[in-house]
């Protein structure tokens, strides 16, 4: 999708829930960030960010909020059944706020059915967004009317199809849009998860909160189109649902990196950044633990031994509300972002569990004490 699309989503959105709205209010938006406040009392209030992936809609945006409370995650893990449509941001909103809704016993707000409009063919008009009342900026106008150039350049780009056939019944199978070999991988972990149950040393490996997770986002991993164009690849380790290399094929083409790893398969036949995720029995509600086995990278917010310098993947910055793909589209942007480069002659021996565990606890609390940069808007 084109940037202007984007943006044309995120206007609309602003104009119906502008920041004096009694219900849900868009506080702030970049096209790769949204904040938003639901109102559920005069006194308390909901602080919810979206994060926009460079590859949406092909990637759902991930939500988290401002708290704790398992009821919110729950509602956030609704999302995740919100995947296809030609307004996928739009409609995911629709689910949160009225599922919010419902949580807090609020009768349902009536601009909410307004998501279900299609897009203004037009720009959204100053009064429709700033209310006839309010002062617009002449630095405003001027952005509104770079915004608009936009949208009309791009206007033809911005009309994409993710619709796919609905089966007669109108249910879609959960196995749906996933191929035969993926299928068999799913089936022998089912498999080995009911033998370990039957098990008579009693030896279960995971948690059944944890296992239905897993077999969940390796579902909707295998159902993904970013997984079955290549841009990354899933592998169990030992057929453990709790130990997976992923294999990110397919970076930014006009990085370094991309240019180091096109010299790496020449030399190395190998052309892919292999990842470990590990899991614990109480994953969602802890994040994996994520590092780099190969190839030794500089940059790239990789520390020693491997482990990745990410607020996401800490309990600091964890959601359970996250997709493990969303994770891994993320991981791909920052190495590029980060300027990593591939250490060619480096020592591969350096990369490994034991220092990439001490690395990430050492930036676990240097972080828990002085908190997380945030760069500058202009650094991405």
């Amino acid at each position: 999708m084109s940037v202007s699309g984007l943006k044309a989503e995120l206007k609309f959105l602003e104009s119906i829930f502008d920041p004096n709205h009694e219900r849900f209010r868009i506080i702030d938006w970049k096209p790769d960030e949204l904040s938003c406040q639901f109102n559920v009392t005069g006194e308390k209030l909901l602080i919810i960010h979206c994060n926009i992936t460079e590859s949406y809609p092909s990637t759902p945006p991930i939500w988290f909020v401002d708290s704790d409370d398992p009821s919110l995650a729950e509602v956030l893990e609704r999302l995740e059944d919100v995947r296809k449509g030609s307004t996928l941001l739009l409609q995911q909103l629709k689910r949160l706020i009225c599922d919010l809704c419902r949580l807090y016993n609020l009768p349902q707000h009536p601009d909410v059915e307004m998501l279900d409009q299609p897009l203004p063919a037009g720009p959204i008009t100053q009064e429709r967004k700033h209310g006839p009342s309010d002062e617009v900026t002449s630095e405003e106008e001027e952005e509104e009317e770079m915004g608009e150039q936009d949208i009309d350049l791009d206007q033809d780009l911005d009309h994409y199809d993710m619709k796919e056939e609905e089966p007669v019944d109108g249910k879609k199978s959960e196995d749906d849009g996933i191929e035969k070999e993926n299928l068999a991988i799913l089936e022998k972990i089912r498999k080995n998860q009911r033998q370990d149950h039957l098990n008579v040393s009693g030896a279960v490996s995971g948690s059944v909160q944890a296992s239905d997770r897993l077999m969940k986002e390796l579902r909707e991993i295998y159902r993904s189109q970013s997984y079955k164009t290549g841009i990354y690849s899933v592998e169990l380790v030992n057929d453990s649902l709790y130990e997976w290399h992923v294999k990110l094929r397919t970076v930014d083409p006009d990085s370094p990196l991309h240019s180091d790893l096109q010299v790496l398969k020449e030399k190395e036949g190998v052309d892919y950044i292999l990842l470990n995720f590990s899991y614990k029995d109480n994953f969602p509600f802890d994040p994996p633990f994520v590092r780099v086995v190969s190839p030794v990278l500089s940059g790239g917010y990789v520390l020693g031994g491997g482990a990745l310098c990410m607020e996401l993947l800490t309990k600091q910055g964890w959601s359970s509300a996250y997709s493990i793909e969303s994770v891994i589209m993320q991981i791909n942007a920052t190495l590029v972002k980060g300027k990593a480069r591939v250490q060619f002659g480096a020592n591969k021996n350096q990369y490994n569990l034991a220092r990439a565990q001490q690395s990430y606890k050492s930036l676990v609390q240097i972080h828990e004490k002085n908190g997380w940069y945030t760069p500058p808007k202009e650094d991405g």
